[in-house]
């Protein structure tokens, strides 16, 4: 397994709508462990394939305290259920920001897994709205994309400098 780079916003290659996987195997399996250490490491809770510049229809989470019980999705499909709730969020892409943005409360989650097996699933709390937000970044949106003008500027401008700082 090894380690692989997360793209920070506002980086253009996260707007990247990703494809749907059609080749199921050990070669996916290999790169969703390696999705899930890079996320573990980070640390994150979710990580999708678009943060690391691979365009797939592919995301893991994690929401267990334990750090043990991880959802690998491939080409996950959701419904949407139940009133929006205002939750804080954060994005290992937008790493330092934590903002309010609303998501539904419970999810159905129809995926496979990295042998192409198929997953269904319902979600509430904390795994549901992780979900919608890796779900997000296959479609190129980011949690910023929730957010106001002003406010969506001024973490732009922050992070820009903060890299150039570190250059």
């Amino acid at each position: 397994m090894s380690l692989l780079n997360i793209l920070q916003y506002p980086d253009p290659r996260l707007r990247t709508k990703a494809e749907p996987v059609t080749a199921f195997g050990d070669e996916l399996a290999d790169f969703t462990a390696d999705l899930l250490q890079t996320m573990y490491e980070a640390p994150g809770i979710g990580l999708a394939a678009t943060q690391v510049n691979v365009h797939r229809r592919v995301i893991v989470v994690d929401v267990s305290e334990g750090r043990d019980h991880p959802h690998v999705l491939v080409n996950p499909e959701l419904t949407l259920h139940g009133p929006l709730l205002e939750t804080e969020e954060g994005c290992l892409s937008v790493p330092g920001f934590y903002e309010t943005v609303d998501r539904h409360e419970r999810i159905t989650v129809h995926a496979h897994d990295p042998h192409g097996n198929a997953i269904e699933f319902d979600a509430d709390g904390l795994l549901a709205v992780c979900i919608q937000h890796e779900c997000d970044h296959l479609e190129g949106k980011l949690f910023v994309d929730y957010l106001s003008n002003l406010k969506r500027n001024r973490i732009r401008k922050k992070l820009v400098k903060q890299q150039k700082q570190s250059a």
